[in-house]
């Protein structure tokens, strides 16, 4: 796996903890990085990702797989909707 397999959370740290921003990788836990800026969160999280999978490969083996994502869900609508939306999409 690769740093690019997973996916990274960017949020901003308020003020009173120092500014800047905070990346994680929630697929890992405790891989955690943060920077002044988005791009030095993201590039310091890199960082933290290959230590985290040097310390998991010699503990463990292997590195957990990324959540993959169908690109689908589901969502119970009404009936009549079901059926408006099924009739304006073979038009």
């Amino acid at each position: 796996m690769n740093f690019e397999d997973y996916a990274i959370n960017v949020s901003p740290l308020p003020a009173s903890e120092g500014g800047g921003f905070m990346a994680s990788i929630p697929d890992l836990p405790g891989c955690i990085a943060d920077g002044a800026t988005i791009d030095e969160a993201i590039t310091e999280a890199c960082d933290a990702f290959d230590a985290w999978a040097m310390a998991e490969r010699e503990d463990k083996g292997v590195l957990p797989q990324p959540k993959s994502y169908s690109g689908q869900f589901l969502q119970r609508i009404p009936k009549t909707l079901h059926m408006r939306l099924a009739r304006g999409a073979s038009v």
